[in-house]
């Protein structure tokens, strides 16, 4: 089928509107009609480096939208269905059979660029285009999903709420509550009042917990104090999240921890340095987190029940953009004017 897309031709290179060609869905997979899809800094940071041999490419990691058609293996959606869409995972290895389907063995199924055989279902004319880009290429008019990483979503839910649920919300939210887990009144430290970090800290605030944002830019910090951050100075916690990846902050992070707390670590950095000693004597933990080590499928119903219950109010994280507008929406995102843009599709 004919679709539109926004196409990155060369590394660093702009987002193109191009009508490309679609295949129909295999056995399991799953045709959405894209309704929203917000942009991700993954989006940004990874159209900057991607490999001229996998190019032109499809980004797009945060897609909802209506099912349009479903192969047929597909059980878990039906024609109809309102769905949000997430990472991909194989949904056999033994961590994806033990409900850490982050941590899949086969994790680069979300930035090969194909399917899990090497196929594309896109081309342009008589040229391959790369696409399933974590599993979905969402940032198009229609996409193609494996029914793994599909979640039926209340049609009640405005995707524009519904597409930052499957990474950014789901990651900042699950290092809370699925990982961290603090109990009432204990103190946490978020650094960076991004999308993720705010998830954290709507999480954090729904359990009782004390939270400080950190953030630079005065507008963030006045918007995690509206969502309930009860401060913005960094001071000592019982647990610490990294959105930043800055071996600075990183080292910050760790001299707030009193004995026995846990730093989480979502940002994506390179390398940092701390002192081991320190870690050993006061039990410090430093925990690694993917996606929130969530399991789309059970997760995200949670996040909508959150949201029905007033207790995790994305809608205030988000800017809407005409699809049209994506180079525009990612250029007010690198820059850091909004917190969460997301594409609509009329």
């Amino acid at each position: 089928m004919r679709i539109r897309a926004a196409l990155v031709e060369t590394a660093g290179g702009p987002f193109t509107l191009r009508d490309l060609e679609l295949e129909s869905p295999r056995a399991d997979e799953v045709l959405i009609r894209v309704t929203a899809a917000g942009i991700c800094h993954t989006d940004l940071s990874m159209r900057r480096r991607w490999p001229a041999r996998m190019s032109p490419m499809v980004f797009g990691h945060e897609g909802a939208g209506v099912v349009e058609a479903v192969g047929d293996a597909v059980t878990t959606v039906t024609v109809g269905d309102a769905v949000a869409v997430s990472y991909r995972s194989c949904g056999q290895c033994e961590l994806c059979r033990g409900g850490h389907p982050a941590y899949c063995l086969l994790s680069d199924l979300n930035m090969r660029g194909t399917r899990a055989d090497g196929s594309t279902p896109l081309t342009s004319g008589e040229d391959k285009v790369f696409g399933s880009f974590f599993g979905q290429s969402s940032f198009a008019t229609h996409l193609l999903a494996d029914q793994t990483n599909v979640v039926r979503v209340p049609h009640a839910l405005s995707p524009t709420v519904a597409a930052p649920l499957g990474c950014s919300v789901q990651t900042g939210a699950g290092t809370v509550l699925n990982v961290l887990r603090p109990s009432p009144g204990e103190t946490i430290v978020v650094f960076g009042a991004g999308s993720v970090g705010l998830s954290a800290v709507m999480a954090a605030v729904s359990l009782g917990c004390e939270v400080i944002a950190v953030d630079p830019v005065a507008a963030r910090r006045d918007l995690a104090v509206e969502l309930g951050a009860t401060g913005t100075e960094p001071r000592a916690a019982h647990h610490a999240i990294d959105t930043t990846g800055r071996p600075d902050v990183i080292a910050q992070a760790l001299g707030l921890l009193r004995r026995r707390g846990t730093l989480a670590l979502v940002g994506l950095g390179t390398k940092a340095e701390f002192d081991i000693m320190t870690v050993m004597y006061n039990g410090l933990r430093i925990r690694g987190v993917i996606e929130g080590d969530a399991t789309p499928a059970v997760f995200l119903p949670q996040l909508v029940d959150l949201h029905r219950l007033g207790r995790l109010p994305v809608e205030k994280l988000i800017t809407e953009y005409p699809f049209e507008a994506i180079e525009s929406a990612a250029q007010d995102a690198a820059a850091g004017k909004v917190v969460k843009p997301v594409l609509t599709f009329g």
